[in-house]
């Protein structure tokens, strides 16, 4: 699944070709990608001739502001892409929304496996959205370490789990979550509560270096360019990680062979040298 990196690299190219035009058509074909609001008619109605003031993200979404005060929201789900180009370059399969711009390029997003969705919302419905529901952004909010340690004072679920849940901080998925462990010399299986103040600052250090090194880098593409930059190229973040994907392989700090272990259903790498597992 995309991750912030990911999403962040997806919305400067939106914003750059969308910003300060309108939706001259919007034509929407699947009835997953408009799931949020009543079916591709009515995403379409309401998108239909509005102007896009500018694109934001929180997390993991993607945020468009309109012109009249409603937002365009979308997620990329586990196989989702944005495109944008000529409307006349062929449609790649599994285009499920397409807009075209008043400049003449077309915006189209391509879901495989539908997971992602694209909606509008006004203030009502984003206040009910999962939107409201997101902690701070992993990237864009200053994360206190004192405040970060006072919420996870009660939380016994191991940091690694933590860190994918959106509530607590917004923007993380498995990669990044595992390399900024790393970068923080902590097991993914440590509880919550059991980081110290120290350890929380190292590891929120870590995790804006990773992210910082992975918007640099275009976001990372892995083997099944389920990711692509909305121009068409792969991310080039891949050959920066330094444990994710690396199970049984040295680790680069100390030598020891990379582990991959399942932690409440989602996979998990790590050095167990580097990372310790304290009693």
């Amino acid at each position: 699944m995309p991750e912030l990196p990911e999403v962040e690299i997806t919305r400067r190219h939106l914003d750059d070709a969308m910003a300060g035009h309108s939706l001259d058509v919007v034509r929407t074909t699947h009835a997953r990608t408009a799931r949020y609001n009543r079916g591709p008619g009515e995403l379409d109605e309401r998108l239909q001739g509005r102007a896009v003031v500018g694109i934001g993200r929180k997390g993991k979404f993607l945020a468009g502001v309109l012109d009249d005060g409603q937002t365009l929201v979308a997620h990329l789900g586990m196989s989702g892409r944005f495109t944008v180009g000529d409307p006349l370059e062929p449609e790649p399969a599994h285009t499920h929304f397409r807009t075209l711009l008043d400049n003449g390029r077309e915006v189209r997003f391509v879901d495989p496996r539908t997971f992602g969705f694209v909606a509008v919302f006004d203030d009502e419905e984003l206040e009910g959205s999962g939107l409201s529901r997101l902690g701070p952004d992993a990237w864009l909010e200053a994360l206190s370490p004192t405040a970060l340690h006072s919420a996870l004072s009660t939380r016994k679920a191991p940091i690694k789990a933590l860190l994918l849940d959106q509530v607590v901080v917004a923007g993380l998925g498995n990669i990044y979550a595992d390399e900024a462990l790393h970068i923080a010399g902590i097991h993914p299986m440590r509880r919550g509560a059991d980081l110290t103040v120290e350890e929380i600052e190292r590891l929120l250090t870590a995790i804006r270096s990773v992210l910082d090194t992975a918007i640099d880098n275009g976001g990372t593409s892995l083997d099944d360019l389920a990711y692509l930059l909305p121009d068409g190229r792969a991310g080039e973040n891949l050959d920066r990680l330094v444990v994710y994907g690396r199970a049984e392989l040295p680790c680069l700090e100390c030598g020891a062979p990379i582990e991959r272990v399942v932690i409440r259903a989602r996979s998990s790498h790590f050095c167990p040298h580097c990372q310790a597992l304290r009693p």
